[in-house]
């Protein structure tokens, strides 16, 4: 149903009243998900371009020029809603139509990423989403021959109800090979291939722009599309050659909204009009109307231009991969969106209503009552080494193998670093790769949305550096609440802000992303933490060996880089330990563009055995996960004056460990930024004193607490 503002304006423009099918093409294509109606002010503030923005937002993806006459195409998405009323069916489709995005662009997909975001595992609910939305991307990913590198998983009691399924995507082609979808010429055709078209996924743009109630399992399971990850490999490679053959003048994938989306957006681009034929659609259900055909989400569709010369050669290409092929229309001098149905036009709409016509503006934002309750503060524990045993089985500090088991990630035999690191990494030339990294920090960014944002930024950029990387681009999925909360859209608004600012202050163009709004659960009467979660890209050089995550020479001096301070707002320490909203959030350190520049030239130098960035869980579990194969003996006395818990478990951000057998080399690299010597690697055990502690763990414990949720899934 549209809502009586739109109706309005939309029967002023026309005239009259809106057809079934219009209302439908508004209604979607109107959405929040589709028009970024609120959104769209606050991402006018990111800098979205640069020296290597060749596509910013705007197209299915954007493209980042890289070298040798080589570019990236990168995307991120989300397909939230959907994955909680059918997990599986839900996260496997978000893989394909991030996957078609890229593909649209005329680049080969050669990566996935994939920030997850649940409720803990401790009721039959929550672990069932899980298990099926990792084997949704799972199956999905495996099968179309893309390997997952990357990930996040984050636990939290506020994702019950309501999990978040986000999806970055890149891929890779000469600058000569890119496509867009911006249409080119009136009286070319319009050829959908692919799958045939159902009645799944109907609605899905306008499903994804309003809250899950606890009915929704039921009533919106037509709302969720259904994957077949086998098609979508016949349209990779049948999508990559006709485009080799030079078929291709334009190109959408079909996602929210459809055929109806992709067709009006695809003509409205080039200036053009398009003129629709629905009952030339192929169809997989009998008796489909108008509305079905047009609105409905199948997966494994593709929408091409085609001059009239070329169209019978592009049907025959689809024909050879045994897709489904038919001119479904046509491009128009005239700039409005016609629909046929059966003869009789169905819909008649100024095609820049319909597709750049949605009313935007800022919504009302209202600082919230501080979240903050300071009475919660947590008293030093008398025994750190349970405390610190507690933190590293956490859900969210614990290994994620069990997860990145599932996946495939050396398939294309391009993946160098795998996941479990802090960055992966792909080579792309002999001398060249990428780094990538995603995530943010939830918790955090709800006790204080902009440093949150900003966070994000940090924290993702010193993924990188420790692999050396530079920053090249940055994709978003801005995950959040009702908008129409005006406390919520406060959240939204600083944290977009927050996350702009830490890129600009790197200079890592914004250059795509989507929005994720109306998180909401009826069912358990809550709203999602605010997640803006990022997916980073960055170059790195391949001349020189990669320091490992992990501690692997005996006799290495450790140096701790960056600030460690009291600050433990939004901890995962305060979470184990009930005090999630006590304390204030460590603020980002002004200098942190010069400290993540003097790690990436320690890394390039070649000195560095090892690099590990420091985020959830502070000093000790990132100490602790660099102990995999060997112990270390660390003495924090002089690395800060503050308590032992903070020493231990504050996730300042912009600091990282170092391990190097040539210390005054490296030191020398860090002159300029806050560093320290804490200890050297050696032995089967890790042990960590300050000035009044002593932490001592064997190797076997470390494992047993950070091996937690993989036996605990395999049990």
């Amino acid at each position: 149903m549209l809502p009586e503002e739109d109706l309005k304006i939309i029967k002023k423009e026309l005239g009259r009243e809106p057809t079934l099918v219009e209302q439908g093409c508004f209604l979607n294509l109107w959405s929040e998900h589709c028009s970024y109606r609120s959104s769209a002010p606050l991402l006018k503030t990111f800098t979205t371009t640069g020296k290597n923005v060749i596509i910013g937002p705007g197209d299915d993806a954007a493209i980042i020029r890289f070298e040798d006459g080589y570019v990236l195409a990168i995307g991120m998405e989300s397909h939230n809603h959907p994955s909680y009323v059918d997990p599986y069916n839900g996260a496997a489709t978000g893989v394909g139509g991030i996957v078609r995005d890229i593909i649209s662009m005329g680049a080969r997909p050669i990566a996935l990423m994939d920030p997850l975001y649940f409720g803990p595992l401790d009721t039959p609910k929550n672990l069932f989403l899980f298990e099926q939305i990792i084997k949704g991307i799972a199956s999905y990913g495996n099968c179309i021959g893309v390997p997952v590198v990357n990930g996040e998983t984050f636990f939290d009691r506020k994702y019950s109800g309501n999990p978040l399924v986000n999806v970055v995507a890149v891929g890779l082609c000469k600058e000569e090979e890119i496509i867009t979808s911006r249409s080119q010429k009136a009286g070319n055709k319009l050829v959908l291939v692919g799958s045939s078209t159902g009645r799944d996924g109907l609605g899905g743009a306008s499903f994804a722009s309003r809250d899950l109630s606890e009915s929704a399992e039921a009533e919106d399971r037509p709302s969720v599309q259904v994957g077949d990850p086998y098609t979508e490999k016949l349209v990779i490679e049948m999508t990559l050659e006709a485009m080799k053959k030079g078929y291709v003048k334009s190109c959408k994938d079909l996602g929210a909204a459809g055929l109806g989306g992709a067709s009006s957006e695809l003509a409205a681009k080039g200036g053009l009009g398009a003129r629709i034929i629905t009952d030339a659609v192929p169809q997989r259900e009998p008796n489909m109307n108008a509305y079905e055909i047009l609105l409905a989400e199948s997966q494994e569709r593709m929408l091409f231009e085609v001059a009239p010369e070329d169209v019978e050669a592009v049907l025959a290409l689809a024909a050879k991969y045994d897709l489904n092929g038919a001119v479904v229309g046509y491009l128009t001098e005239e700039p409005n969106y016609t629909v046929e149905f059966k003869g009789e036009i169905v819909a008649d709409i100024p095609i820049a209503l319909l597709t750049g016509g949605a009313p935007t503006c800022e919504k009302p934002s209202v600082t919230p009552i501080s979240q903050v309750e300071e009475s919660k503060a947590l008293e030093t524990p008398k025994d750190l080494k349970t405390a610190f045993l507690k933190v590293l089985s956490s859900y969210n500090i614990a290994s994620k193998e069990w997860i990145y088991r599932q996946y495939d990630h050396e398939v294309q035999l391009r993946t160098i670093v795998k996941p479990g690191e802090d960055s992966s990494v792909l080579r792309i030339t002999d001398k060249k790769g990428i780094a990538l990294s995603c995530g943010c920090q939830p918790r955090a960014t709800l006790l204080d949305p902009y440093n949150g944002g900003k966070t994000a930024v940090v924290e993702n950029a010193m993924n990188l550096a420790v692999k050396g990387a530079e920053g090249l681009a940055i994709v978003n999925c801005l995950n959040f609440g009702n908008p129409d909360r005006p406390e919520i859209y406060w959240q939204f608004k600083n944290a977009v802000l927050g996350l702009g600012d830490g890129a600009r202050e790197l200079s890592i163009p914004v250059v795509g992303g989507n929005v994720s709004l109306y998180n909401e659960s009826d069912e358990f009467k809550t709203a999602i933490l605010p997640t803006p979660s990022i997916g980073m890209i960055g170059k790195v050089d391949l001349e020189t060996p990669l320091p490992s995550s992990f501690f692997v020479s005996s006799g290495d001096t450790i140096i701790l880089v960056g600030e460690t301070t009291a600050d433990m707002g939004g901890s995962e320490y305060y979470a184990c330990f009930g005090a999630q909203n006590a304390g204030k959030v460590p603020p980002v350190p002004t200098n942190f563009p010069e400290i993540i520049k003097a790690i990436i030239e320690a890394v390039k130098s070649g000195k560095l055995n090892s690099a590990h960035d420091l985020s959830l869980g502070g000093i000790a579990a990132g100490l602790a996960r660099m102990c995999r194969d060997l112990g270390a003996e660390v003495d924090l006395s002089e690395a800060a004056e503050i308590k032992a818990d903070e020493l231990l478990f504050s996730e300042a951000p912009a600091r990282a460990l170092l391990a190097t057998n040539e210390p005054e080399a490296v030191l020398e690299i860090l002159k300029d930024v806050p560093h320290i010597i804490i200890g050297k690697v050696g032995g089967n055990s890790l042990r960590i004193k300050g000035k009044d502690f002593e932490i001592s763990l064997s190797l076997k414990e470390i494992s047993d607490a950070y091996g937690s949720l993989t036996r605990f899934m395999m049990g």
